[in-house]
């Protein structure tokens, strides 16, 4: 027997993929079963809508000023706490505002400044705020 000195390209040693793509679709395999597709818990958050769209022209929002000694300001007028809701009406006639801004000196009576903020709501506007004043 003779043996052949000169090898062909075809005889040299290849390659054998299929081991390394057994691997391939093992580890695929492995990574889909232990993936979790459980939905997480938590708060759906409800978030609002752009008013700046909506609103063609901003509002001026009702200005409403507390003293220390219980004084209620109203458009630069002193004003009774029976007086408010008759007062809010007028400037909601003049108006188109749903918000009332109450700005309460640091010292006045908390009772003064639920009244108004009751007033105000019976008056018809929804959004109230209230800003303390520092004395």
């Amino acid at each position: 027997m003779k043996r052949k000195k000169h090898t062909s390209a075809e005889d040299e040693a290849q390659i054998d993929m299929t081991p390394m793509l057994d691997i391939v679709f093992i580890m695929l395999i492995f990574f889909i079963v232990t993936t979790s597709f459980v939905k997480e818990k938590g708060l759906d958050v409800n978030r609002p809508e752009d008013n700046q769209a909506k609103n063609d022209k901003p509002s001026k929002a009702l200005s409403i000023r507390i003293e220390e000694d219980g004084t209620i300001m109203m458009g630069g007028r002193e004003v009774d706490v029976r007086r408010v809701v008759a007062n809010t009406q007028t400037y909601l006639a003049e108006n188109n505002t749903d918000t009332a801004a109450i700005q309460a000196d640091e010292e006045a009576e908390h009772g003064v400044v639920v009244e108004v903020m009751n007033q105000v709501k019976i008056a018809g506007i929804s959004k109230v705020s209230v800003l303390v004043k520092k004395g």
